[in-house]
């Protein structure tokens, strides 16, 4: 199967090895990151430094004219990764041989909430999540769709990876998190995902719940999880919980909400791509699941977009949904964690490749050739065929 490595641009820039070592794994294509969140990320080969701080999510090329004069935009990055970093990583790697692919981080951004906190996602208790754009409000939208048209469509890119392409809740890397001391399953992160925002609240209106109603029974449904009760039973539970009724007409505002969103940043890349430009989402099959890996509808952003992106390090499971539907062209890849300290196995890639395609994959996607260890990249290098 066709392999593709994650990278950043500072994994490359400032290693003239760092070229030629990611194309020897033996994948023919990378996925550059383009636009991405706050990190701090190891180089543990980088013959300049071993540790780099993005303070911020930012765009890692300069943002061109159609930003100007708009109070929601994308923040150039700072230190980490100045200038052009994406557009010199992507001309080093091709240099090498390499297919480069953007990826482009979307609803995923702290700096942005800090600074306009009224775009955030409002809990039911009236709390903001400042990592989490709320994908309702017609001003986020539009910012989301240029940035995904913008950053997608790097000169001499071949296609993309859109990650992020829908809600963001609770569930959110941060940095000292102190969030794990009640242990909630889907139900209570759906309920806790929940926005109330006058966006929100108005397109609640929309499917018949009156918003304040809705807000005060999902605090009422989390009670009982918050004194321990147990939080195992998905969408069941949240019927249980919240009634059939009320939770049904949160999930019909939020689906709908996130697959107009996908269809127009799919459309706005579409319309700024050359002929032949890939476009991918990272998707998890159930679609009010939040997170990097957008909650979706298979069979609909199999109709919008030219594949998914699936996280399977824990297993193939969530293939299955979309196996079915990628017919003709569609690509299904497989995201894969070959890097051991991060919870991946390097060292049973083959197998875990043999096991996503009897389950449908196409293609695999590698996390991550900058973060790996010496050790995991020789286990990439001894599982892929050499090209």
């Amino acid at each position: 199967m066709r392999a593709s490595a994650f990278v950043y641009p500072w994994d490359v820039n400032g290693d003239p090895a760092a070229p030629a070592r990611i194309a020897g794994l033996g994948v023919g294509q990378v996925t550059l990151a383009a636009a991405y969140h706050s990190t701090r990320a190891l180089t543990p080969r980088h013959p300049r430094h071993r540790v780099v701080t993005a303070e911020y999510a930012a765009v890692l090329y300069p943002p061109d004219t159609r930003w100007t004069g708009r109070a929601l935009r994308p923040y150039p990055a700072g230190r980490w990764a100045p200038g052009d970093a994406y557009g010199d990583a992507a001309q080093a790697l091709t240099g090498a041989g390499l297919e480069v692919h953007t990826w482009v981080v979307l609803a995923y951004n702290s700096r942005l909430g800090a600074e306009h906190p009224d775009t955030s996602v409002v809990n039911a208790y009236g709390d903001r999540y400042p990592w989490a754009p709320c994908i309702a409000q017609p001003a986020t939208r539009a910012y989301l769709v240029d940035l995904a048209a913008e950053a997608a469509v790097r000169p001499g890119a071949h296609g993309t990876g859109l990650e992020s392409l829908g809600w963001y809740g609770l569930q959110h890397l941060h940095a000292h998190d102190k969030t794990s001391g009640v242990g909630l399953g889907e139900a209570g992160q759906y309920l806790m995902s929940l926005c109330f925002c006058p966006s929100c609240r108005t397109g609640y209106a929309g499917q018949g719940l009156a918003a304040g109603e809705a807000a005060a029974a999902v605090r009422t449904a989390l009670e009982p999880l918050w004194r321990g009760a147990p939080d195992d039973g998905g969408w069941p539970t949240v019927e249980k919980l919240l009634g059939e009724d009320a939770a049904a007409a949160t999930r019909a505002w939020r689906d709908t909400t996130a697959r107009t969103l996908q269809e127009e940043a799919v459309a706005a890349v579409r319309a700024a791509a050359p002929d032949g430009f890939r476009l991918l989402v990272h998707a998890d099959p159930v679609s009010y699941h939040c997170g990097a890996n957008a909650g979706v509808d298979p069979a609909h952003i199999l109709s919008v977009a030219d594949g998914v992106v699936v996280p399977c390090t824990d297993g193939t499971d969530r293939l299955a949904p979309f196996a079915g539907r990628a017919a003709g062209r569609r690509v299904l890849a497989a995201n894969l964690t070959v890097v051991a300290g991060m919870g991946g196995s390097p060292g049973t890639l083959a197998a875990d490749a043999a096991r996503a395609r009897a389950a449908g994959a196409t293609e695999l996607r590698l996390y991550h050739a900058g973060l790996a260890s010496d050790d995991d990249l020789a286990a990439v290098r001894e599982a892929l065929p050499a090209r």
